[in-house]
């Protein structure tokens, strides 16, 4: 990810408008937290401005929630990209990867490029690849099935399986409940 002052940027999203919001930590400034707005240049680049200082995480994701969702509000405009810290993998699989068969957006060219010695089962034998590539930000979804690119069921923009919700919503369940509170009796059903 970005970064702007010494802040890394935790994450970022961008609007319909061009506009968007993008939330940051450093970690030895006097307020480690903040939330900017921000728009990409004409070149690419990104710019933040009207930043809001914090030193509770919490508070300052709850800031950032709200000046995305008041944005929306008042613009009428919706999400376009949701950008997370990590690396965005993408499978090619109809040809190994080589000039011209990837997109190279402005300011997001591919972190690693890696060519299999033949098409090989991938992601527990899901699909075929001939090789992949990673990203810093994600492609947009026109970028992926211009060049054929398949996202990794793993990339953090991805949503988790319901299952994996699941498990979290009943442990999250569990840690909220009162400890006087007896838990029912059930069948241990295991995971399905």
């Amino acid at each position: 990810m970005d970064k702007n002052q010494g802040y890394a940027i935790l994450k970022a999203v961008m609007l319909e408008n061009g506009r968007g919001f993008a939330l940051g930590h450093h970690p030895t400034a006097p307020s480690p937290y903040v939330t900017w707005a921000c728009y990409d240049d004409k070149n690419g680049q990104r710019q933040y401005e009207w930043g809001h200082y914090g030193n509770d995480l919490a508070a300052m994701e709850k800031d950032f929630s709200d000046r995305v969702k008041d944005y929306q509000r008042l613009y009428h405009v919706g999400i376009v990209q949701t950008e997370a810290p990590g690396l965005y993998k993408y499978y090619s699989t109809q040809r190994p990867v080589d000039i011209g068969t990837f997109p190279k957006p402005p300011h997001n060219a591919p972190d690693e490029i890696v060519n299999y010695d033949q098409r090989i089962p991938v992601e527990g034998g899901a699909f075929l690849a001939w090789g992949h590539l990673t990203y810093t930000k994600p492609l947009t979804p026109r970028e992926a099935s211009d060049y054929e690119l398949r996202p990794a069921p793993d990339n953090p923009d991805r949503p988790r399986p319901i299952a994996q919700q699941m498990k979290e919503a009943a442990r999250l369940a569990d840690a909220g409940r009162d400890k006087q509170t007896p838990k029912k009796k059930a069948p241990d059903r295991g995971d399905r």
